[in-house]
């Protein structure tokens, strides 16, 4: 009988430590719609999608709007995205980066309730310059995150999580770093983050079947990590290079679609089910 009992004593002490390790659930993000046709099977290897609410990075549609239904009734959980300015964008604008990032955030408000995201999901404004923010940049991001803060929605930004040189030096600093210094120094909302950062190691490249923890990322606390991208950036994947396809994109299983690949502890980060 003792043996039976301590093969209980250790089960039930191995219970706990399994408990404790976070889920990890793997979704895809591109700017191109791939097509109801095409949910079932990349449904198999993926329970979210990045959801664009205005026109990508680069492209000249959006493609997403009105497949949100498709995309629930093919089983995905969202990562919701609106495509945010550059610096020489808000520049140019000649308007306050305050006032262009809270009109962009109702433009993203609106968009979202058109497109039936429920209450409390979480927008994450997309900005695709890393490193330290200067002034204008920081301006618009947080009149846009304070703006959607103040609505029905929750704010989030998808922002670099890899470290460059830091302006002024020493030291590396991630975009990530410097949104959350100054959250925390002009007592701001806080702000769900996905970060970006493909670079291998903490990236294991083009990988889905066993995705990497949030917490290898090198950016505590974050909803999503992309870690993988297409086309690969190659002086920071050479590492990983075997993972990615010959023309170095990373495709999803039949090898027809390109895409960037993400980690999240759920399968609906945005909570926009």
């Amino acid at each position: 009988m003792r043996l039976p009992c301590l093969a209980l004593i250790a089960a039930a002490l191995l219970q706990p430590l399994a408990a404790a390790t976070p889920p990890r659930f793997v979704g895809f993000d591109r700017n191109d719609y791939p097509g109801d046709a095409a949910l079932p099977a990349l449904h198999r290897q993926f329970a979210f999608a990045g959801y664009w609410l205005n026109t990508p990075p680069g492209a000249k549609q959006n493609t997403w709007l009105g497949h949100r239904r498709q995309l629930i009734a093919a089983g995905f959980g969202f990562l919701v995205l609106f495509n945010g300015r550059l610096q020489a964008e808000i520049q140019a604008s000649h308007r306050k980066p305050e006032e262009l990032g809270r009109a962009d955030a109702a433009r993203a408000i609106a968009a979202a309730r058109s497109e039936g995201f429920p209450n409390g999901t979480i927008l994450f404004l997309d900005q695709e310059e890393g490193g330290r923010m200067d002034p204008d940049q920081a301006g618009y991001l947080f009149g846009w995150t304070e703006a959607v803060a103040l609505s029905t929605y929750k704010p989030g930004a998808y922002v670099s999580g890899q470290p460059v040189l830091d302006d002024p030096g020493p030291g590396t600093i991630t975009s990530a770093q410097d949104i959350r210094e100054k959250i925390a120094a002009r007592h701001l909302h806080p702000i769900s983050l996905w970060v970006a950062q493909d670079a291998c190691p903490p990236a294991p490249g083009c990988v889905v079947t066993h995705p990497p923890a949030l917490s290898s990322s090198g950016t505590p606390d974050i909803v999503a990590w992309q870690y993988a991208q297409s086309p690969r950036r190659k002086s920071i994947t050479r590492a990983c290079a075997q993972t990615y396809g010959a023309d170095g994109n990373c495709y999803a299983e039949d090898k027809k679609l390109f895409l960037d690949l993400n980690v999240a502890a759920s399968d609906d980060p945005s909570h926009g089910r």
